[in-house]
């Protein structure tokens, strides 16, 4: 079985092939991303109508090149795939259409994608894991806590009230002065700092839900720099920024860690003992997050599972292999399924009033 996979619903433009062996085991084929991140840059955060711009100018030869470096024809897939959402609207349309246009060309079935279930089954592409199990969803727009049950099973134990994880690392990267997207600039400079210099706060640590809370730390991480910049006569010092950057982190952690103990235990109420706790989205590539997992994981006697950095951001692959899990279902979707700005995972879940899908 091999299908392709078209993702655009936010600043990559990607296209890749993913088949599934006789045994059940998956092999990426290809995996094409171009980046728009030197196009926003200058904005400090992606432009929509930039963005979908992008994607039309670099689609169809991001296709062609994932095809032949996959080495198969359109006659030679099972299916294809494409992100149907959420995601920005203008963007996740072109990927739709895209898809849509080369099923109906080729005849071949059509699987629209929700762009959170890719992530949420990346953990079975790269080390078959079988369900259900715990995920941490982390992000530049989403950070949620999910029971994953099976294919289209989804519960939501958790989610966050206010700014997505991804979205506070930015921002803080932008009080220091780190350029767009700030995330990993955040975590080199806390590798050099002290992570007890500042008392920042561990919002929601002890509540009896696994929601989550970034907005008041993030304000403390401000409120600190502009009482330093006041000091040092309005510039921050090498080891001012390393050391707000670290205790940002750490308090970071701290609340993840605290997050996933409440969903763990609403996870067994509800499921019964999870096979493994997933990370995935853009901040799983944090190294000093993935290895304080680790070791909590591993008190815990679970197996702990962070994709490869490749497969943790935006990318066709997990489009494509979502598009198997589907397939081998005998699922498939219309040709007038319609593009979708918010699509949550677990629709009975209750809404958050912050805006965001």
């Amino acid at each position: 079985m091999r299908v392709l996979g078209i993702e655009t619903t936010c600043d990559e433009t990607a296209a890749a092939v993913v088949a599934l062996n006789p045994m059940g085991g998956a092999e990426i084929l290809s995996n094409e991303i171009m980046s728009q991140i030197a196009e926003h840059a200058a904005y400090g955060g992606v432009v929509p109508e930039l963005a979908a711009r992008a994607h039309v100018e670099v689609i169809d030869r991001l296709v062609e090149r994932a095809m032949a470096k996959a080495g198969v024809a359109f006659a030679d897939l099972d299916g294809i795939a494409a992100a149907a959402g959420p995601g920005l609207i203008g963007g996740v349309i072109v990927g739709l259409t895209t898809g849509k246009a080369l099923a109906l060309a080729t005849g071949k079935p059509f699987l629209a994608i929700n762009h959170l279930e890719a992530h949420a089954l990346t953990a079975r592409l790269t080390d078959g894991i079988e369900f259900p199990y715990l995920l941490l969803l982390v992000s530049g727009g989403h950070t949620q806590l999910i029971a994953v049950e099976g294919v289209g099973r989804y519960r939501r134990l958790g989610t966050t009230i206010d700014d997505a994880l991804g979205e506070a690392f930015d921002k803080v990267a932008k009080m220091m002065g780190f350029p767009y997207p700030g995330g990993p600039y955040v975590e080199k400079a806390a590798l050099t700092g002290d992570p007890k210099r500042f008392a920042l706060p561990r919002p929601m640590m002890g509540r009896p839900t696994a929601d989550f809370s970034l907005s008041g730390l993030k304000t403390a991480v401000r409120l600190q720099v502009e009482k330093l910049k006041i000091e040092r006569g309005g510039e921050l010092k090498a080891h001012d920024v390393a050391d707000l950057c670290a205790s940002f982190q750490t308090a970071v952690i701290d609340t993840i860690i605290d997050r996933i103990k409440v969903a763990l235990r609403l996870f067994y109420a509800e499921c019964g003992m999870p096979n493994a706790v997933v990370v995935a989205g853009g901040v799983a590539a944090n190294k000093a997050i993935a290895r304080a997992l680790t070791s909590f994981t591993a008190e815990l006697g679970l197996p702990l599972i962070v994709p490869p950095g490749h497969l943790c951001t935006d990318n066709g692959a997990m489009i494509a292999w979502a598009g198997i899990e589907k397939l081998r279902l005998g699922q498939s979707d219309p040709m007038d399924f319609a593009p979708r700005a918010r699509w949550p995972l677990d629709a009975a879940a209750e809404p958050v009033h912050h805006g965001k899908a």
